[in-house]
């Protein structure tokens, strides 16, 4: 099936950042947002970024202009035109599952619904509309425009079909896309938040400040980024849900989050978009 227009769901950090990759991949973009003010947000970020990779020589001037001329839209009504829709919305089930219910009603029959969730049953998804085997999860990572990571998760009904046409228009991208079944977390964050919190336990333990754990792991491990820099980068309120759906759907203690996680979460110190999380940010 050939893709030529995407719409994104959602001008958030990870909504703008799938726009931007998609738009400079030649494929014609629009982003939608229900909030006017995040719409103008994610067109600022997508100009810095497509700014700083031009000026690097990573994107030239046409790929630089077609993420700057992303149309946007207040409602879904660009659906109707989409070969595929990808939502990058809140995450949270009861929104997701209303939201494919109408993007199912809008959607030319052919269109494939993806979502960005992290952690959240694509299957549950899929069964919120009437075309489940053109439902499927498209994990990007932030920040998209630089990771080549793209986790493609397979629901319960999902076509083969669909399978490859997500894959072939992550490979589009620049994403080197790897397939996942529809299990709690999937592949990335079925591995990655356990070990945060983790770390998380051992920095409520005492055994080592922020600094030192991040620095053993990435001197140590050979990780570029330390767990805890990590988690302010996701966001600790991104971590928290997970942790909590991996916790409740696999039902086992060593998914439990961290009581310092919650602490952290409940006062607003979510990491690097309020600038405070186990490590200080400034603007």
């Amino acid at each position: 099936m050939e893709i030529k227009n995407i719409v994104v769901v959602g001008a958030g950090t990870m909504g703008s950042g799938i726009a931007q990759t998609a738009a400079v991949s030649g494929f014609s973009v629009t982003m939608t947002d229900i909030d006017a003010q995040a719409l103008e947000r994610g067109q600022a970020a997508i100009a810095r970024s497509v700014e700083k990779l031009n000026q690097k020589g990573i994107l030239s001037e046409a790929q630089k202009e077609a993420a700057l001329n992303i149309a946007t839209a207040l409602d879904l009504e660009a659906v109707r035109q989409a070969d595929l829709v990808i939502e990058a919305a809140t995450e949270n089930p009861d929104l997701k599952l209303e939201l494919f219910a109408e993007l199912d009603r809008l959607a030319p029959p052919h269109a494939i619904l993806a979502s960005n969730t992290s952690s959240i049953s694509l299957t549950r998804i899929a069964s919120a509309t009437q075309r489940p085997d053109k439902v499927i999860g498209m994990h990007f990572f932030n920040p998209v425009p630089l990771m080549k990571l793209l986790e493609v998760i397979r629901a319960l009904a999902t076509s083969d079909e669909t399978v490859e046409t997500a894959m072939q228009v992550g490979r589009a991208m620049g994403k080197v896309p790897v397939e996942a079944k529809d299990s709690p977390g999937f592949i990335s964050n079925r591995i990655l938040c356990p070990m945060i919190n983790e770390a998380i336990f051992a920095l409520q333990e005492g055994i080592g400040d922020a600094e030192a754990i991040d620095t053993v792991m990435k001197l140590g491990m050979n990780h570029p980024m330390g767990p805890l820099a990590l988690a302010d980068l996701i966001g600790l309120d991104v971590v928290l849900m997970v942790l909590e759906v991996l916790h409740r759907d696999l039902g086992e203690d060593k998914y439990r989050p961290a009581p310092l996680l919650r602490k952290m979460v409940d006062a607003g110190y979510l990491g690097r978009k309020t600038g405070r999380g186990f490590h200080q940010y400034t603007s």
